[in-house]
């Protein structure tokens, strides 16, 4: 199989659908490998990275895309990609078509097969494939929370951990999965004070036993959100329903009952965010302000440490990645899990979760 790896064109995406580690793999394994040339000078890896271990360079993404019997990438692609996508090709990436049915009709029209990295599952029920950006996310979301409470970038001036004789800010974690864990892990390690609300009282239990106490547990209801964000100087949304859009856990009405200038990060906002008021931002823009409430709303996150988050990815996305160049679409019917990766399948909709959460779409766009 030819495996194409274009350039991602996503405002200020540097990260890189192969390294050349895992492009030397899938040489290796008796498969051709089709670089856009610069693909991965994001995460210091010129053209010669890649040509050392037996990849080609192409000039274009169309050159990539028009060759390619699969494409790999990071991120969704753009309205600029689907209509180079056909019908005989594979798609392998992060898709995120919950709160996005523009894409999802511009894939359906292409008559690609779409995988998407986020709603492959493991043996055990878990994420394999989201769960290494939910890493580098949940971690991130406390440096995002810091800098945002900085005075200059409009937030209280005050410090996530605090000093000796003065308190340490309230930070506060909606969701206690992937994300939420490592961004706990992140606020306590710089001395916050921390709270985790979750839906599962097993999980809370987990939480409570691998903090040893030193967060506080919430179970999620509208009267624990309510009172916990009211004292929060930052709130951490983490929040994920495998191929649905996020559940609005916090509504405007809400945004009253907060401190001025409080911080709301959203890194559920790839599946449509968890806070009523939020809305996409990039890296060159990452917040905004309603009712002197800080929103930090960006949808890429891990792309601003792309060296890390590649070579995280790519840890999860190879054995994948050489299963389906290997044996095509039949990978998918030897595994259940990988299967929940198929998003889109000759021109319809292959993933129920996602057919329910794209409600509008008439039914002969839905695989039965």
């Amino acid at each position: 199989m030819l495996v194409g790896v274009p350039r991602e064109i996503k405002v200020h995406e540097y990260r890189v659908g192969l390294t050349p580690g895992s492009a030397r793999e899938l040489v290796a394994a008796g498969h051709q490998v089709l670089v856009e040339t610069g693909a991965g000078s994001g995460i210091g890896m010129d053209d010669d990275a890649y040509m050392r271990v037996g990849a080609a360079i192409a000039a274009t993404a169309a050159d990539v895309f028009a060759r390619a019997d699969m494409i790999v990438k990071v991120k969704e692609p753009q309205p600029s990609e689907w209509v180079m996508l056909r019908p005989d090709q594979i798609l392998f990436t992060y898709l995120h078509l919950a709160p996005d049915p523009e894409q999802a009709r511009g894939l359906m029209r292409s008559g690609c097969t779409a995988i998407a990295y986020e709603t492959i599952v493991d043996e055990r029920g878990g994420l394999p494939l989201l769960a290494p950006m939910s890493e580098v996310a949940g971690r991130l979301s406390i440096e995002a929370a810091g800098a945002a409470l900085r005075r200059h970038a409009g937030g209280p001036g005050i410090l996530l951990g605090g000093v000796p004789g003065v308190s340490a800010s309230r930070v506060v974690v909606i969701g206690g999965g992937v994300v939420g864990t490592h961004a706990a892990r992140m606020a306590i390690g710089l001395g916050a004070d921390v709270s985790i609300i979750d839906a599962s009282l097993p999980r809370l239990r987990q939480l409570d036993e691998l903090f040893g106490g030193r967060v506080r547990t919430r179970l999620s209801t509208m009267d624990a959100i309510e009172e916990e964000i009211s004292e929060a100087d930052a709130t951490i949304g983490a929040v994920l329903i495998p191929g649905k859009a996020a559940p609005k856990l916090v509504t405007r009405k809400m945004l009253g009952l907060m401190k001025r200038h409080a911080v709301l990060i959203d890194v559920a906002i790839d599946q449509g965010g968890c806070f009523e008021t939020s809305r996409p931002t990039t890296h060159d823009e990452p917040t905004f302000i309603v009712d002197e409430i800080i929103h930090y709303c960006v949808a890429n996150m891990p792309g601003a440490v792309p060296r890390t988050s590649s070579y995280a990815l790519n840890n999860a996305t190879l054995p994948y990645a050489l299963a389906l160049a290997n044996d095509g679409l039949g990978a998918l019917e030897r595994s259940p899990g990988f299967k929940e990766g198929l998003n889109i399948h000759r021109g319809a909709i292959a993933n129920m979760s996602v057919a329910q959460s794209l409600g509008d779409f008439d039914q002969h766009e839905l695989v039965h």
